[in-house]
């Protein structure tokens, strides 16, 4: 008897507590807990600006590999690395005996092309003076006297331009340098054997009074506009010098290989500090000339396919795909099928499926 009494009012108490609970009351449960909240921001459009490093490689003005025309003996060398030349001045002289042998020899056939043509000349005058008095010459004897003068003053022009080629190869003989610079390279010693052939030069000439400052510019960036024309460039052998170089001219064309626009800037060199094949750092002021968007890098998720943003729209999700751009602090520029006042998730990735119904909570600023 004690132990019903005490199951039967427990009984009543639990009947009354499930019975309390009305209907209505569980469904805006159930509801409530199916829709997520999740932290949005507002998209809007910003001025994007950008100090960016770039590897950069600095080349003379000109550069010259010089190599010899003929072949031959290398016969003086009046020049060692290091040294400056003039345009014009001596560099090397080669010995070729058998140069100066063609040379004798075609100075040799000129002058007996010569002699032969004025003896011609001179039987011709005679034929023609003697043919004054009729029936004294026949007249295939003058026909032949004439031609034979034009073929003797024909092979004087041919034995003239034989000799000016062997001057010209006589020229060879003796190498000049082609501008003002620097030499900043010998491959020879005296009597080198040198040929037409060869495939090391005998000396390099660099003129490094001017330096091109040459920068691959990444593809994404060959739209962006610097917001002057001169660009900050540092070298390792001088880390604590910064140096100033204007621009001078853009490749206009993709490097395949790399997917790189050449960007050159011109360094006037007026101390000889810099030396040509340096490796430099050259930080450019790149700019967008419209507003663009900027998103925190989170709020972009990347996947072997697509890159893309999450967006909410009238409570559910929407994936957009995006292409980035500058990288700012800790934000990413985006370009895609977005505007301003969209509502992004802070923190996206591919598990927030397309047409998931989520709640806003807009991100403080």
């Amino acid at each position: 008897m004690k132990r019903s009494d005490t199951i039967l009012p427990l009984l009543i108490t639990v009947g009354i507590l499930i019975f309390s609970c009305s209907p209505s009351d569980k469904k805006k449960e159930n509801k409530n807990a199916k829709i997520d909240s999740v932290a949005v921001f507002t998209l809007n459009k910003v001025a994007v600006n950008k100090k960016m490093t770039f590897p950069a490689e600095l080349t003379p003005i000109e550069r010259a590999e010089i190599y010899a025309k003929i072949s031959g003996y290398v016969k003086e060398v009046k020049v060692d690395i290091g040294d400056r030349v003039r345009k014009g001045q001596v560099m090397i002289v080669l010995d070729a005996p058998e140069v100066l042998a063609n040379l004798a020899q075609a100075n040799s056939d000129l002058q007996t092309a010569r002699a032969k043509s004025l003896a011609s000349s001179d039987a011709c005058k005679r034929i023609l003076n003697a043919a004054k008095v009729d029936g004294t010459v026949a007249s295939g004897e003058i026909e032949r006297a004439l031609n034979q003068k034009v073929a003797d003053s024909s092979l004087v022009e041919v034995a003239k331009s034989k000799l000016n080629f062997s001057a010209q190869f006589k020229d060879y003989l003796t190498i000049c340098a082609p501008f003002n610079g620097i030499v900043t390279q010998r491959n020879i010693d005296l009597g080198t054997l040198t040929n037409s052939g060869s495939q090391k030069p005998l000396l390099v000439i660099e003129d490094v009074s001017i330096l091109r400052l040459r920068l691959p510019v990444p593809e994404s960036y060959t739209d962006a506009i610097p917001d002057t024309s001169v660009v900050e460039f540092s070298v390792e052998a001088m880390p604590g010098k910064r140096y100033i170089a204007t621009l001078s001219r853009k490749s206009g064309s993709i490097n395949l290989s790399n997917r790189t626009e050449t960007w050159e800037y011109i360094y006037k060199n007026n101390e000889n500090k810099l030396k040509s094949g340096m490796f430099a750092n050259a930080t450019l002021k790149m700019g967008r000339e419209e507003s663009s968007f900027l998103v925190p890098s989170s709020a972009i998720v990347t996947t072997l396919e697509k890159k893309f943003v999450v967006r909410l729209k009238e409570g559910k999700t929407e994936w957009v795909d995006v292409k980035s751009g500058f990288s700012q602090n800790d934000k990413v520029e985006i370009f895609g099928s977005l505007n301003e006042g969209d509502l992004l998730i802070v923190v996206a990735t591919d598990e927030v499926k397309p047409g998931t119904e989520l709640a806003a909570k807009l991100k403080k600023k």
